[in-house]
């Protein structure tokens, strides 16, 4: 699970009202395509809002890592393309066994590691064994954890046992990075197998990668990538003003769009995000425990006018957990719709007439104190009296996620597929279902992908007329590039942002 804890933005947020999902980008790998021949020994600079807090993405590197190294430095078994479709990596071929707990991998050719070191199914093993292990934060870990036995009977090959049947299998692998199992120091070095090697990390400053010359597969279009870190939005737009950064990976300040849009020398896309903006109810804390409460307050704010005002006509409602690139959407907008009447005689139900008070602990950075200082208006027309305590991203996670330690938080899913959070009555919202648990369950042992789909449609329409959370909007996913500029993704699923298809004229 991977939670955004860097700063958005530092900018003001503009007060626009409209919402749409326009899709003005160009498809999976960006637009902006010039004619004329691409420059192959071209350094690409990659302006960005999310700074690796270490480059171990088993240790809390954060959503920076990922968008850094994941595919670019370090390469799994299977991608996760940014149209959303899950291809063969590092695995040349697979087999499942009938019963579907023995999963049998081939591994490819001639692939090596940025130290020279040979692939072989020992560093595959020990990958997922880094997952799985105790202090591991990986984003699958949990999803993983039907791992039994990993067994490696020859240098290519990689037998995997599952406890039980496990349909996400294959999709779980794809965010797990081989890694060589003789490496050292990787919170501040790496040694994988992608089409770049790191060059160097100045913290607060920039990461660079240099293509890899010994890459086993087609070679990065591009010499040299460098990431350019920024603290806010308007120093990130400055720099792509500026010719300092050729592509911003996610802007965070819609109202400086326009500057863009009025120019022949950029392009805008509007891709596809995964980021979801929850207000998380602590569902074993009262009087959260109350479903109707829980309605009442998911009734009473108006998730429409709040996107507008945050992201002035970009970004999506969605009613739920569930984005559309997820296999099992369903648009649920309507459940627990905006209804200031419903929700005062939901309250009233709920032996609450006169309203209650709570406190909102809310991540400092933006856009979460506009956002809680909404809800607290939107909130006060029911007789709710919302009470904000702003903390810091690691005071959240401690307070928050470790502890359980709220009422209510304001926070930011960005993976895709995590739907399955609401089947964990220990994760940090507590949300406690038997039936939903049981159609999660029973989704992940399905023997077809269309079954899964079914179930988790149950299970996701349950979890929103139970107003587990209240899904405020799905974020949209900007990238601004120079037109000199194209091959670059636009979709930033789980926040990956492929680096070496992207070519500069």
């Amino acid at each position: 699970m991977n939670l955004r804890k860097k700063p958005l933005s530092a900018g003001v947020l503009t007060l626009a009202l409209a919402v749409t999902l326009a899709a003005c980008g160009g498809g999976a790998h960006g637009g902006g395509a010039a004619n004329g021949a691409y420059d192959k020994n071209a350094t690409v600079n990659i302006g960005s809002l999310y700074e690796p807090q270490n480059l171990d993405n088993t240790a809390g590197g954060g959503q920076g890592v990922t968008e850094a190294l994941n595919g670019n430095v370090y390469e799994g078994l299977f991608r996760l393309t940014d149209a959303g479709k899950v291809e063969k990596l590092l695995a040349q071929d697979y087999k499942v066994s009938g019963d579907g707990l023995t999963y049998t991998f081939t591994l490819r050719d001639g692939v090596t590691f940025h130290s020279g070191k040979k692939l072989t199914s020992q560093d595959v093993k020990y990958s997922l064994e880094k997952v799985l292990a105790k202090d591991s934060q990986s984003a699958r870990k949990a999803d993983l954890e039907v791992v039994k036995d990993i067994a490696t009977p020859d240098a290519k090959t990689v037998r995997v046992t599952l406890s039980k049947k496990s349909v996400s299998f294959v999709y779980n692998l794809s965010y797990v990075w081989v890694i060589n199992s003789q490496a050292k120091e990787l919170k501040t070095t790496e040694d994988g197998t992608g089409p770049y090697k790191l060059n160097k990390w100045t913290r607060g400053s920039a990461l660079s990668l240099d293509r890899f010359a010994g890459y086993w597969g087609d070679a990065a279009k591009n010499k040299q990538v460098v990431f350019h870190y920024y603290k806010d939005a308007t120093a990130l737009n400055n720099a792509l003003l500026t010719n300092g950064v050729d592509v911003v990976t996610s802007e965070q300040s819609p109202d400086a769009l326009d500057q863009f849009k009025s120019q022949r020398n950029y392009k805008v896309n509007d891709g596809n995000s995964t980021t979801k903006l929850l207000l998380a109810f602590n569902d074993k804390a009262k009087p959260f425990t109350d479903v109707k409460v829980r309605q009442a307050v998911s009734a009473a704010i108006d998730d429409k006018k709040l996107l507008d005002s945050v992201w002035g006509g970009y970004g999506k409602l969605i009613g739920s957990m569930v984005p559309p690139t997820d296999p099992w959407y369903e648009d649920l907008t309507k459940v627990n719709a905006y209804d200031v009447d419903k929700a005062k005689k939901l309250l009233a139900e709920a032996g609450y007439a006169k309203g209650f008070s709570f406190t909102l602990d809310t991540p400092n950075y933006d856009p979460h104190p506009t956002v809680a200082t909404f809800i607290k208006s939107q909130l006060a027309k029911v007789g709710i009296t919302v009470e904000i305590n702003t903390i810091t991203p690691d005071q959240w996670y401690t307070k928050v996620y470790k502890n359980h330690d709220f009422t209510a938080t304001l926070q930011e899913h960005v993976n895709d597929r995590d739907l399955v959070w609401y089947g964990n009555p220990d994760f940090y919202w507590g949300y406690d279902d038997k039936q939903v648990q049981n159609w999660i369950e029973q989704a992940e042992r399905a023997s077809t992908t269309d079954e899964q789909t079914e179930l988790l449609k149950k299970a996701n329409r349950k979890t929103a007329e139970d107003a587990a959370s209240d899904w405020l909007y799905l974020y949209p996913q900007i990238v601004v590039a120079n037109s000199k500029l194209s091959g670059y993704p636009v979709n930033g699923l789980n926040s990956q942002f492929f680096a070496y298809n992207i070519e500069k004229r």
